[in-house]
């Protein structure tokens, strides 16, 4: 593989990619020192976790010996793991341009790295080359070639366009970033598609959807809890129309009884179907409609409650049959971490505000698999924000004397030797008080009181 630019680069820095979580300084230095004397290896780790982000760099003394490892060394194996190799841009001008950068879709899912690699290096000296997959090597369906001239790019383009590549006949064109596109809302041929039955594989999302026109091509994926979901293309905008008008919400064959509505408010026993969305438009709908939530928690007469300290292993129909006893929930939402665990909070939207405050009144600080509940009213981040300040920009009291401590933050004559200084800020029925016992600082605490003197004389008795 030559240079970029077609000359020799003055340096000898490699980038390999696709690495295994486990791979080491260590082992690169075994596998690329076979090749010629390497300077410095590193592989470029999480700045907290200290994980492998999967990538590293490979420096050599001289560039022949960094030209031969990217020719024998690309696409073998490391641990398992077919690596990628190439020469590392230290002016990012070249990426960020796009420039000789194409798409291609409708791959065949046994085509890998090398196989894409080797179909498009026929027609220029390639930079980098990917087929998108998950953790687990699984291709997506599609990938990324990066030509060093535009020129190299077109005659791929025009070249293997509507060719059959494995089984599958491949649509190649000009990569686009996402803020080029644009969104045309009424001129669309992707659509996305939600809620169908379990049972549907691919060659039945074919089947079904092909009934309204020509499919250019179709992707069945599953999110990490395991639900699946589709993208459908069409060639024309009349086709994916008709798809929609058609197929959203059809009956999936789930149980026809009372509707329940999903967390997105979608019937979970109707299929969803609609125009393909970027991920832009969907944190802008999101933002949207959070926007809209009054102070008090409530999207219209609907009440939007924040439960926190949640138990990792509770999910969304597990929150749903905690809350469900107090009345109608419209919806429920349990944000997960990477490895599907509930990350300790949630949402709870009830359809009347008399069932949302009884529910507030009798799960506040119930104790569920081992820890005490918070429930309340949920909050924009501004309002919250606002309380929040309120809250810690109170001007502190003074003690009293005697067995209620000094003044200020040390204890008075005859104090109680557990109880020192204390401070607090009255509002209305719950107060935040700040104490120390003896020189260490607690942490301020809520007690429910109505005056500073109710909240000393509480402290006094602990």
């Amino acid at each position: 593989m030559a240079a970029p630019g077609g000359a020799v680069p003055q340096f000898a820095s490699l980038y390999v990619g696709d690495l295994q979580p486990d791979v080491t300084e260590a082992m690169l230095y075994e596998i690329f020192n076979s090749v010629g004397p390497v300077a410095s290896i590193r592989v470029c780790r999480d700045s907290v976790s200290r994980k492998s982000l999967g990538y590293g760099y490979v420096n050599f003394h001289n560039v022949s010996d960094a030209e031969r490892a990217l020719d024998t060394l690309n696409y073998s194996s490391i641990k398992g793991r077919s690596c990628r190799i190439m020469w590392s841009q230290r002016d990012p001008s070249l990426r960020k341009s796009g420039t000789g950068n194409i798409y291609v879709k409708n791959l065949d899912k046994n085509i890998d790295n090398k196989a894409l690699y080797d179909t498009f290096s026929l027609f220029g000296n390639i930079l980098s080359c990917k087929v998108a997959a998950d953790p687990n090597g699984n291709s997506y369906g599609y990938g990324f070639v990066h030509y060093e001239t535009d020129e190299a790019a077109k005659q791929a383009i025009e070249k293997v366009d509507g060719m059959m590549i494995g089984e599958k006949t491949v649509q190649v064109c000009e990569f686009q970033k996402r803020d080029d596109k644009g969104v045309d809302k009424e001129n669309f041929t992707n659509i996305y598609v939600k809620n169908f039955p379990a049972d549907w594989d691919e060659d039945k999302i074919r089947s079904t959807f092909s009934e309204y026109g020509v499919i250019s091509s179709h992707a069945l994926r599953k999110d990490n809890k395991g639900r699946a979901f589709a993208f459908v293309a069409y060639e024309s905008t009349e086709s994916a129309k008709q798809a929609v008008a058609e197929m959203h919400m059809k009956p999936n064959g789930q149980d026809e009884g009372e509707e329940k509505l999903g967390p997105d408010g979608h019937p979970e026993n109707k299929i969803y179907c609609q125009r393909a969305q970027t991920k832009a438009e969907r944190q802008a709908e999101l933002r949207s409609k959070f926007a809209n939530m009054d102070a008090g928690g409530r999207f219209g007469q609907n009440v939007n409650l924040y439960v926190k300290n949640l138990d990792e292993s509770i999910d969304e129909a597990g929150l749903k049959e905690l809350f469900e006893p107090f009345g109608k929930i419209t919806s429920a939402a349990v944000p997960l971490d990477s490895n599907g665990k509930c990350k300790g909070f949630g949402f709870v939207c009830f359809e009347e505000q008399d069932d949302a405050t009884k529910a507030v009144t009798e799960m506040h600080l119930k104790v569920v698999k081992g820890k005490p509940l918070y429930v309340g009213l949920a909050e924009k981040r501004e309002a919250r924000q606002a309380h929040l300040r309120q809250r810690y920009s109170m001007p502190f009291g003074k003690g009293g004397k005697g067995d209620k401590g000094g003044k200020g933050d040390k204890g008075g004559k005859g104090g109680n030797p557990n109880m020192g200084g204390l401070a607090a800020a009255s509002r209305g029925q719950r107060c935040f008080c700040r104490f120390w016992c003896g020189e260490a600082e607690v942490v301020w605490r809520p007690l429910v009181c109505s005056t500073v003197d109710e909240v000393q004389q509480i402290l006094t008795k602990e």
